[in-house]
């Protein structure tokens, strides 16, 4: 019976975990929050504590046996916590089948509006995009059959822009000629169970809708929707300095 070990059982690897198990997968994995992990292995699922300063207490016994590797863990200002600390635990596995990295499309950068794809440059522009890029290499380099997923906006049941607006959270920030890409959580589960029904190790998979669009006009899309008033258009100059270093 294959074996899926996640690191980072968070919002998008429960989805794939859920799918897998549905074919009789056995599913073991970490996730930071306690309640979070007395949840999931409620569900049946094997689970272990991680975070950098907290490897898994005896790794031997909690990869046992796993087929294929997902990790979902973002790296932080030292790197790759995964690859730091258990990179060598990993590599001496045998018989892993497939392994997956969940990065993002911001490894690319600024390329000036021009659309790309997995044959472009990546030359990212910021801190976490450089992080994730240097993590890819890592995940490459791991002895593991690696295959690399470039995740556009994640948007699904309980995070999405339908909620935002019912919470009166939503803003209409405009900044003329920026658009973002976005990818429904079933479409991505979607992607990884078709790599690992057929396995390309070294491939990269840019997950986008191919449908980008300008953010302010997703938000009055979704009022419209639900039968709201849009929020006031804001320019992104005039609120740059309310946001958060992410947005």
């Amino acid at each position: 019976m294959p074996r899926l070990f996640c690191f980072g059982l968070g919002y998008t690897a429960r989805a794939l975990a859920t799918a897998l198990a549905g074919r009789g997968w056995r599913i073991a994995g970490t996730t930071r929050d306690a309640a979070s992990r007395e949840a999931l292995a409620a569900a049946g699922y094997a689970m272990h504590r991680f975070e950098r300063d907290h490897p898994l207490a005896d790794p031997a016994a909690a990869l046992a046996g796993a087929t294929h590797i997902l990790s979902s863990v973002p790296p932080d200002a030292d790197g790759d916590a995964v690859l730091d600390i258990h990179g060598a635990d990993l590599a001496a596995l045998g018989g892993i089948e497939w392994a997956g990295y969940l990065s993002t499309t911001g490894v690319y950068g600024d390329h000036g509006g021009g659309a790309v794809d997995e044959r472009s440059a990546c030359r990212p522009a910021g801190e976490r995009g450089r992080r994730r890029l240097a993590a890819e290499e890592g995940w490459r380099e791991s002895g593991l059959p690696v295959h690399l997923f470039r995740l556009a906006g994640i948007y699904g049941p309980g995070r999405n822009t339908l909620e935002t607006v019912r919470q009166g959270r939503a803003r209409r920030i405009r900044k003329p000629g920026q658009l973002f890409g976005r990818i429904h959580l079933d479409d991505i589960v979607q992607v990884l169970c078709a790599s690992i029904d057929c396995p390309n190790p070294g491939a990269a998979y840019n997950v986008a809708d191919d449908e980008p669009a300008p953010p302010d006009e997703v938000v009055a899309y979704a009022c419209e929707l639900l039968g709201v008033e849009p929020p006031p258009v804001q320019a992104f100059d005039e609120v740059r300095d309310t946001l958060s270093t992410m947005a």
